[in-house]
């Protein structure tokens, strides 16, 4: 989803958009109506300086800018004031590290995302989705933006710590990110760390939230060292820590941190996508069918999906592609410039915070005919599927691309797969909930009605001690994450 685009001469546009406060600059608009500000900006430049607080900034507003802002990680390196609050909560990781650390940290992670590795997840990804079909009643008005971050917390503390969190820790784990995600956006916005130390409820919840959840990976890490090696991404990382002396040696902290980075963005940004996803189905009948007549036929009979099912899922992958396009949970992003650069004609210092967003470009009418309607077929193989790709953004681009995004892509699509054939999910009489723009972008309090489809029943649980793609959708099962 994250292909180049033809460079191309032409001459750029730069502006300032309007409505300027002292002090806090943009931040009314970006909080109050983040969306529609973003999609105000290219009427006044391909490049527009805004403000974030009494900080200058830019926001790049063509696809092929963006590109050349991913594709340069050394001159636009991760910095700005969304990594500025990002790194008291992960340390120095994979998501908030330099350019110059980047690469050997990912070299260590990289192989438990590879897409060799997925096969073993599936059963994982699909043990969690049938957990939360099953809870599910007919008639329920069920809690979906909660059940999906729960179904992400479940598979992602298994994959980066295997069955070390018990389910009441999962929930503390799942309620400790929804803290820490609502607080990281108004700490981006109004980058004015005074205020935030002021002990209002909010500021406290948020102390709370971030206290707790580092005590939890301390008590994991500290219960691994005192049991038995598992061939899990903790495991690695302890085995990667006795190496010492070595360029490949990690130490405590950046167990920790990694842990930390990992979970908030393997559970957040996933379980973000499931919730626009059901929730957007009930407006799109014609989708919705689709859907399920392809779920009944490739699983026929209730049959449990596995990895080799996810090609044949292909208007499954659709629907998650077209949800990513719609509303992309990371839908704006920092960096700061390393040195002095031009970006589109403009000089730019260097220390200059330069953002780019997902949203915006995926709804950019001259990359995606009818940006506003949500149309799955545009990622099914064929004319309509070679748009401009360049401007679809969802995991970005370049070395910092997410090493995760094969992994997300397989969860989602699975998730969808078992839960779609055994429910249809309703809205709520005379209520709309609607994707809400924090940290990530999605709905975050979605209560559906669960009507039953009639499917064969779910699988029986596996006995205990069982254990078990990128780009369009149409080539998920042959992509590869950035080295």
């Amino acid at each position: 989803m994250s292909g180049s685009i033809p460079t191309q001469e032409r001459a750029w546009k730069s502006g300032v958009a309007p409505g300027i406060f002292p002090l806090v600059g943009h931040a009314i608009p970006l909080f109050r109506r983040p969306l529609a500000f973003l999609n105000s900006l290219p009427a006044h430049g391909d490049l527009v300086e805004i403000r974030l607080g009494p900080q200058r900034a830019w926001l790049v507003c063509h696809p092929e800018l963006a590109h050349r802002v991913l594709m340069d990680a050394r001159t636009f390196d991760k910095g700005g004031p969304q990594y500025d609050r990002l790194r008291p909560l992960m340390g120095n990781s994979l998501v908030t590290s330099s350019h110059d650390e980047h690469r050997r940290q990912r070299r260590l992670i990289q192989p438990t995302f590879h897409p060799s590795r997925i096969a073993g997840y599936t059963q994982v990804m699909v043990e969690e989705a049938e957990a939360v079909s099953r809870a599910w009643r007919p008639g329920e008005r069920a809690d979906v933006s909660a059940a999906m971050l729960g179904l992400t917390t479940r598979v992602t503390s298994r994959v980066l710590f295997s069955d070390s969190l018990d389910a009441a820790t999962v929930a503390e784990v799942r309620d400790c990110l929804a803290a820490l995600v609502r607080g990281l956006f108004i700490r981006t916005v109004v980058p004015v760390a005074p205020l935030f130390r002021i002990p209002t409820p909010a500021n406290r919840r948020y102390r709370r939230a971030f206290d707790r959840l580092h005590a939890i990976i301390d008590s994991v890490v500290d219960e691994r060292r005192r049991s038995r090696h598992r061939d899990d991404l903790l495991g690695t990382l302890l085995e990667a820590e006795k190496d010492h002396g070595s360029a490949s040696a990690v130490g405590a902290q950046e167990i920790h941190d990694q842990l930390i980075t990992l979970l908030l963005t393997g559970v957040e940004s996933t379980a973000m996508c499931l919730g626009s996803l059901f929730a957007l189905l009930p407006g799109h009948p014609e989708a919705e069918r689709r859907l399920h007549s392809e779920v009944d036929t490739v699983l026929a009979g209730g049959r449990r999906p596995g990895m080799a099912d996810l090609p044949r899922l292909l208007y499954t992958r659709s629907v998650v592609a077209e949800t990513l396009r719609t509303y992309p949970p990371g839908w704006l992003f920092t960096r700061v410039t390393t040195r002095d650069t031009e970006l589109a004609g403009v000089r730019i210092p260097q220390g200059t915070t330069v953002l780019y967003s997902p949203y915006l470009l995926h709804h950019d009418p001259a990359s995606f005919a009818e940006p506003d309607r949500f149309l799955p077929d545009r990622w099914l193989p064929g004319p309509a599927a070679v748009a401009r790709h360049g401007a679809m953004l969802p995991f970005a681009a370049g070395s910092r691309k997410c090493i995760g995004d094969t992994f997300a892509l397989a969860e989602a699509t699975l998730a969808v797969a078992v839960i779609a054939g055994r429910w249809r999910l309703r809205p709520l009489p005379g209520h709309a909930e609607q994707p809400r723009p924090a940290a990530t972008l999605g709905p975050r309090a979605l209560k559906m009605i669960c009507q039953p489809r009639p499917r064969a029943p779910l699988a029986e649980p596996p006995t205990p001690g069982t254990r078990a793609q990128d780009g369009c959708p149409a080539h998920a099962a042959r992509s590869t994450p950035a080295p």
